[in-house]
């Protein structure tokens, strides 16, 4: 007579092992999504946008870029002019920083907002510094903190900005080219 050896029993067992492995796994990884949305809404006024040209405008803010050349091109200076509502966004500061070793330079420390702050930065700068960060802020504290509401950010400067020998011009065609985002952005 031959003995019955049922093989099947330990695979059954790993199986449902297997099965109540996944089940636990799974049921963390749902906590987990719903922890991490809970604590997301908490930040959920944070937003970070993407400047891809030398003119933007959102609700309450407005951006535009000038390059002021001089004599040689270690001479051109790079200006930006932010027009923040202080409603929204009272204090603003605008940074540099180097993607690749994440070293950053503050081209403009927290400063409260005007209806036109104007940040110089020689446009050699750029080099060890491509990435410009704008952060508008919702109280001195926040600018202080790092906490900003709204951070728009641009790799290197942008393409279509324009240069200016002369400084009335550039002055000129600031102001214009803020007038008109800003007049965009407030149409329905």
């Amino acid at each position: 007579m031959t003995a019955y050896v049922n093989r099947g029993a330990p695979h059954v067992a790993a199986v449902d092992q297997c099965a109540r492995w996944r089940r636990t796994v799974r049921n963390m990884l749902l906590a987990l999504a719903v922890l991490g949305g809970t604590m997301s809404g908490a930040s959920a006024q944070t937003r970070t946008d993407h400047g891809s040209s030398d003119v933007y405008a959102a609700p309450g803010i407005g951006i535009v870029w000038a390059i002021e050349r001089g004599v040689s091109e270690a001479d051109a200076i790079v200006v930006i002019r932010i027009a923040a509502d202080p409603a929204i966004y009272p204090w603003l500061a605008v940074r540099g920083v180097n993607p690749f070793t994440n070293g950053e330079v503050m081209w403009s420390q927290p400063t409260a907002a005007e209806p036109g702050v104007d940040v110089r930065i020689p446009r050699a700068r750029f080099a060890d510094h491509p990435k410009t960060e704008i952060g508008l802020y919702a109280t001195q504290d926040g600018a202080r903190a790092g906490a900003a509401r709204l951070t728009v950010f641009y790799l290197g400067v942008p393409d279509t900005t324009p240069e200016f020998v002369d400084h009335a011009k550039l002055e000129a065609s600031l102001t214009e080219r803020m007038a008109r985002a800003r007049a965009a952005k407030a149409r329905p």
